[in-house]
């Protein structure tokens, strides 16, 4: 194998894939990188059995072959290379040899035939999405997805395609975050949960372009193909939340209120919240909603703090207590102006909605308040 290329084009590849990479295995081959040629191309490929990732790039070939190299290794030597034309060979000693200007490494090699094939999806439902719309959608949900592993469906996002409506729902137990949005064409209702982990990559991949990505699922496995990478990853086991179950359809309070405003003010309350003596302890905020107005407080043995901000209400007035950074999360997530914020009793859940439509909604439940 001999290849030559330039490093800003080879370094997006690897750093496309890298994340296939199996970082904890008693398998070696696995924290490699399976370099292919293919006439005037190469594939990249990484794969730690539950997440695999391809990407075929342009570049001149001097010479066919394949090769398995160590990924951490590689990556780092091509990132710490001049920016200009990079060459890489396998010499006689099966060495992988990388030469620029006046660097030269030489790195050990793995058998390619002992690399395991990615799986091959036979799909049976798909959808095709803007990169853009995807990116967007996954950003504004992935962070309330769950890092317990005692309960494996929540550390996935459920895709829901009904009616033509793709619907991605996360939930780790405390919050709940929805965004929908109708296809341009026409899909079979189907519905799958994906790995948080994958969708992370995957957004770190797509572009903020029209482009398209194809969503494929198959029993157990998901297929996400854009421009010249896809990534192949396992769909997560068991029963997803009833999500349109657990969403309060009534409110007994609502407030209207300018998105910026209430976030600066939870950024400054959280200050006070998160900055206890005894770490291990949470400090909930007070929300406390008035005739025209908001307040938000909190009290710790550090200080005490208080936002007041004046509102359009209806309902009734309430009082909740609510952990500071789901509020945050959510509205950092927000593009809107104004929000509405609806309440049920103090201990019920709050939702962040659009006032114009309904393509998200944010669900966040209480903590019960310390009698003073």
């Amino acid at each position: 194998m001999k290849i030559v290329c330039y490093k800003d084009k080879i370094l997006k590849a690897i750093n496309s894939v890298v994340k296939g990479v199996a970082s904890k295995t008693t398998m070696p081959i696995l924290e490699g990188i399976l370099i292919q040629t293919n006439d005037n191309e190469i594939k990249l490929t990484t794969y730690d059995l539950e997440i695999g990732i391809e990407y075929i790039m342009e570049c001149e070939v001097k010479e066919q072959g394949s090769t398995v190299v160590n990924a951490i290794m590689f990556s780092e030597i091509i990132r710490k290379l001049p920016d200009t034309e990079i060459h890489i060979s396998i010499n006689d000693k099966n060495l992988l040899e990388i030469e620029c200007e006046g660097s030269l490494y030489k790195l050990a090699t793995m058998n390619p035939e002992e690399f395991p094939e990615l799986p091959k999806i036979e799909v049976e439902n798909s959808i095709e999405i803007d990169q853009t719309v995807l990116k967007n959608m996954i950003r504004k949900t992935i962070f309330a997805v769950s890092s317990e592993e005692s309960r494996p469906i929540f550390t996935g996002c459920l895709f829901e395609i009904e009616n033509n409506k793709l619907t991605l729902v996360s939930v780790d137990g405390f919050r709940l975050a929805l965004r929908s949005i109708y296809l341009n064409k026409q899909s079979n209702n189907f519905k799958a949960v994906i790995p948080g982990k994958t969708l992370t990559e995957v957004n770190k991949i797509i572009s903020d372009s029209f482009e398209t990505v194809k969503i494929g699922v198959a029993k157990n496995q998901a297929l996400f193909e854009m421009d010249n990478c896809k990534v192949v990853t396992r769909i997560l086991d068991g029963e997803f939340l009833n999500y349109k179950n657990v969403i309060p359809s009534n409110w007994e309070t609502r407030i209207k209120v300018n998105k910026s405003n209430i976030q600066n003010s939870f950024e400054r309350i959280s200050l006070i919240s998160a900055s206890s003596v005894e770490k291990e302890k949470k400090y909930p905020v007070k929300v406390q909603v008035d005739i025209g107005k908001v307040i938000i407080s909190c009290t710790n043995q550090t200080g005490d703090a208080k936002e007041e901000l004046y509102v359009s209400t209806e309902g009734k007035n309430l009082e909740a207590g609510f952990n500071p950074k789901y509020f945050l999360d959510s509205l950092k997530a927000i593009e809107d102006e104004e929000v509405y914020l609806e309440f049920g009793t103090s201990i019920s859940p709050c939702l962040v909605k659009s006032i114009e439509n309904n393509d998200y909604t944010y669900m966040i439940l209480p903590i019960r308040l310390k009698e003073d």
